[in-house]
């Protein structure tokens, strides 16, 4: 018996975890400060890493978000010693099969927090050349991230593909011109105007200023060379190329749509509502339409604001839920409900209280196959009213789990060192990104407390697998 609580303790341990480095980013959220999210970020890391480090290093394979992923890293390679030889080598291969994965920025701050700490093992150095060599074009890097891949390569100990790469990193003046015509724009555009206009954006926008450009004529030459992400974030500027919607990510895409204004939504509203359902579909893959009667509870109350460095983000997560839910669900069989009792998804707003308890009694009178609830967790209309309703409803009107209910906490609760949870007997799950819902709802089984260890290994053992290759 005694084994069975631990392992049931371990597994709840883990989810614990998963939660946090899915939804958690280390910045201020709407009741919690920076401080607090890092400190208790921080304590979670260490923890999962002592007592469970194999499972810490598969949450690699999870959809845990890229700011825990580069953590996680961190910290394997920081810490080495404790991993025995096996262990080491699914964990490189973790390792690079993840950064592989994350936007090239990042990693360079990854290598920064590991020069910074004074980590230069093998297994560090071997992670970093292996990592700069499958690099599609270092050319490219050495231009758009030169400080950070300068950094990587002294630190590392490495020799940079060709001396004229290694020429423009460490000693620019030496040559008079490079072959690399990447190379050799970086070098002319400071002093020739025409030059930045073959560089990426982020680094011509510097030389732009510096000559003197009018920023709707940069835009308008620099249209063909900016990515799909520097065209929506230029959408509203004048002379700006128009972004394809279409083809952004869906939570991306609710965060811009929510940035306009109401008359701009209102105007704009076929193209909006056809780039959202188009996201959502996409995400939806062959799962579309195969989920039956779905109703949603959304939560739009004030708290859905998030906080200044993360403007509308669990609005935004509740936006592309309901796009993806509405794919999800037969023709005709999805119910959103919004906390504000809006029936307008494109023109929601964080605003008024969360009675999340009224709304989850309106969506179980739908009589639906699923009930997901996308909310913060913090009722107050009564305060803990939802987790009243969801106690009877499980304990005396549906015993049988005829209707599965999971709640997805789009916001981390440094206080709690988790999600926080509506009721006991509804799993919870963390998610940043409502593309992930599928995956997240898969999970949250585990977070009822009914299943062990052994099971949750397994499924991180088929995740893994997945994630390599290997099955």
């Amino acid at each position: 018996m005694a084994e069975t609580f631990s392992d049931l303790v371990a597994a709840e341990d883990v989810l614990l975890f998963v939660n946090a480095a899915v939804t958690a980013s280390g910045q201020r959220e709407f009741r919690s400060t920076a401080d607090e999210q890092r400190l208790s970020l921080d304590f979670l890391h260490a923890y999962v890493r002592v007592n469970y480090r194999p499972l810490y290093a598969a949450s690699l394979a999870l959809d845990i978000n890229d700011h825990n992923a580069a953590l996680v890293v961190e910290r394997l390679l920081r810490h080495a010693d404790e991993a025995d030889p096996w262990e080491k080598r699914l964990e490189g291969r973790l390792i690079a099969a993840r950064l592989a994965t994350l936007p090239p920025p990042r990693v360079y701050r990854l290598f920064d927090a590991l020069r910074a700490a004074r980590v230069n093992n093998r297994r560090t150095r071997a992670v970093m050349r292996d990592w700069l060599a499958s690099r599609p074009d270092l050319a490219h890097d050495a231009v758009k991230y030169r400080a950070g891949l300068k950094r990587a390569v002294r630190h590392a100990h490495l020799l940079p593909g060709g001396t004229e790469l290694g020429d423009f990193l460490f000693a620019p003046r030496r040559r008079a011109r490079y072959d690399d015509p990447r190379l050799d724009a970086r070098r002319r555009a400071r002093h020739e105007q025409a030059a930045l206009y073959e560089l990426p954006f982020t680094v011509a926008e510097g030389f732009a200023a510096r000559h003197g450009v009018p920023r709707a004529v940069f835009l308008e030459r620099m249209a063909p060379r900016m990515t799909r992400l520097e065209r929506l974030r230029a959408q509203n500027r004048a002379g700006a190329p128009a972004a394809d919607l279409a083809a952004m990510p869906l939570t991306r895409l609710a965060l811009y749509a929510l940035s306009l204004g109401f008359e701009e939504r209102a105007a704009r509203r076929a193209e909006l509502t056809g780039a959202l359902r188009a996201a959502a579909r996409r995400a939806a893959g062959p799962h579309a339409g195969t989920w039956g009667r779905v109703a949603a509870v959304l939560d739009d109350s004030y708290s859905s604001y998030g906080s200044g460095v993360k403007r509308r983000r669990p609005l935004a997560v509740a936006l592309g839920c309901h796009f993806l839910l509405e794919a999800l669900a037969r023709p005709g069989g999805y119910a959103p409900l919004w906390t504000s009792g809006s029936t307008d998804p494109l023109m929601v707003r964080p605003w008024g209280p969360t009675p999340l308890g009224a709304r989850i009694l309106d969506a179980l009178e739908t009589g639906p196959q699923r009930l997901l609830i996308v909310s913060d967790g913090w009722d107050n209309a009564p305060p803990g009213l939802a987790g009243e309703v969801l106690r009877v409803w499980r304990t005396r009107l549906d015993p049988e789990r005829r209707t599965s209910v999971v709640h997805l906490n789009p916001v981390y609760d440094a206080d709690g060192l988790d999600v926080r949870r509506l009721a006991p007997c509804v799993p919870t799950a963390g998610v940043r990104d409502a593309e992930d819902l599928p995956s997240l709802v898969e999970i949250a089984q585990f977070a009822e407390g009914r299943t062990g260890l052994a099971e949750l290994r397994a499924y991180l053992d088929r995740r893994v697998a997945l994630f390599l290759g290997d099955a």
